[in-house]
């Protein structure tokens, strides 16, 4: 799923793509803050924060009106959950039906267990090719796994054909939104990217190209099109893969990925394990829910689906790899296995108040906002401490789960998230663990906390500002005033 909105404004960042970070793993980049640091730094920036809040609200405020249109959108959103829940509940069945049926229709499959894997297949496969540059669709999943920078390494060089991504992509950033990976550049910045970058990488700019929509669509489009006329090879991503018959879904906005598809001798497709349905009948009910929830459209503008290779249409060689890369582990967790319904539409993106004051690039991960503070660290774990800030990096106000088209409960999974780094110890938790086994003490016992509160309000004038080991808490919140009295005094004097 892609959309590119060059008509909103954005807002400059110094983030960078950090090719290393994902080059083979899905590990945290250790040169990277955690949340809590990299959101201090991009809340202060109120060009950002206006920018973002412009983008965000005029996207969920066009996806609530196509949403209003469907009466029956409550129905449609279980009828997502419960396809998804039934086929994470037998994904070994469906994922070698899938097997079957790609390979019955000319396919061939392979199956990746990390990014390094993955990696390799794909680098293996362009090399059998002879080929040394590849055109790309829009792809979170060869995102995660760092692929352009893999095939890097390898002498080969990966065009990126979602207008958004080649701006990322010729501005050596990174990505900060799921559905608008530019959604941090304004028009301006687009022209002067496309106006010193594009002649590094193909064709160079128009002379005089100016920051109107049309005149930069324009110079993408000169711009890739002699890649697609040149390419052999494509890699691609899809939204959905049909178990019953094999067939591969991607939907889009802009046509590249269509020209991706149907141009190249070779297609390589790398999948998540996870985007797999059992049925067509199953795929119409996310054919209605993507588009809106997404890009607030009744239907995508292209919808490609393939099936295996046919002679004299389409490429003649497919490859699928199918990707774990922790999807498995996140499987097993009876919690947490609900982000793997995700279908990437980026709603919950769009109505976070803490994505929308901190931005994509604090996430230090591919996937930013509500939906990537959940997925992230269950694909990487939590031992970094980019992974283990990620569940914290929400207000849990639930307006993520209102909006999710496959009802992902992800309140519930980042309390759950959490729970599992407290788990995890360390001097901080320790102490809250004894201060709160203290607490349970006093509470058990009425006389003592009676006691207690006697004495804290007596002495209150002695308070200090900060509980000593609290700072986290206190830093950003002020301590309530102790009162005169306790309420249970209060209570004896005036109602007894």
């Amino acid at each position: 799923m892609s959309g590119t909105f060059l008509g909103m404004p954005g807002f400059a960042s110094g983030a960078r793509r950090r090719g290393a970070a994902e080059n083979g793993n899905t590990g945290a980049d250790p040169g990277f803050p955690a949340f809590p640091e990299a959101a201090h730094t991009s809340v202060h920036d109120e060009r950002l924060r206006g920018n973002l809040r412009h983008a965000t609200h005029t996207i969920r405020d066009k996806r609530a009106r196509a949403v209003a249109e469907l009466a029956d959108w409550a129905e449609l959103r279980e009828a997502g959950r419960r396809i998804k829940d039934r086929t994470l509940r037998h994904l070994d069945r469906y994922l070698l039906q899938l097997e079957e049926a790609v390979t019955a229709a000319g396919g061939t499959v392979h199956w990746a267990a990390d990014a390094a894997e993955a990696n390799r297949i794909v680098t293996d496969l362009i090399r059998e090719t002879g080929e040394t540059e590849v055109v790309k669709i829009k792809s979170m999943a060869t995102q995660e796994i760092g692929l352009n920078e893999a095939l890097e390494a390898e002498g080969i060089r990966a065009y990126e054909t979602d207008l958004a991504e080649l701006i990322v992509q010729l501005g050596d950033d990174r990505p900060s939104h799921i559905l608008v990976p530019a959604i941090h550049r304004n028009r301006g910045e687009i022209r002067d990217i496309f106006r010193d970058r594009m002649g590094d990488w193909g064709r160079a700019a128009p002379e005089g190209l100016t920051d109107t929509p049309a005149d930069l669509a324009e110079a993408a489009r000169l711009h890739l099109r002699e890649k697609f006329l040149r390419a052999k090879v494509a890699v691609s991503g899809a939204n959905f893969m049909v178990a019953e018959t094999g067939t591969l879904v991607v939907v889009e906005s802009e046509g590249n990925g269509r020209m991706c598809l149907t141009l190249p001798e070779t297609l390589i497709s790398v999948v998540g394990i996870e985007k797999v349905v059992p049925t067509w009948r199953d795929l119409e009910v996310f054919l209605q829910t993507l588009p809106r929830s997404s890009t607030a459209e009744r239907m995508n503008p292209y919808t490609s689906m393939w099936t295996g290779t046919t002679d004299g249409d389409g490429p003649s060689r497919f490859h699928l790899v199918l990707l774990d890369a922790g999807r498995t582990d996140t499987l097993a967790d009876a919690t947490g296995r609900q982000a793997l319904r995700c279908i990437r539409c980026s709603a919950c993106l769009n109505v976070c108040p803490v994505y929308e004051r901190a931005g994509g690039h604090a996430y230090g991960s591919v996937y930013p906002g509500p939906i990537g503070a959940i997925l992230t660290p269950q694909l990487r774990g939590t031992e970094s401490e980019i992974d283990a800030s990620l569940p914290y990096a929400s207000s849990l106000c639930g307006a993520c789960y209102e909006v999710c088209p496959v009802a992902i409960d992800i309140p519930e999974v980042l309390v759950h998230l959490r729970e599992r780094v407290a788990a995890r110890g360390g001097p901080g938790h320790r102490l809250e663990r004894a201060a709160i086994k203290a607490a349970g003490w006093v509470l058990d016992r009425p006389g003592v906390l009676a006691a207690g509160e006697r004495l804290a309000h007596r002495t209150r004038a002695l308070h200090p500002g900060n509980v000593p080991g609290a700072g986290a808490w206190t830093d950003s919140r002020d301590l309530p005033e102790m009162p005169a009295e306790s309420f249970r005094d209060w209570w004896r004097k005036n109602r007894t």
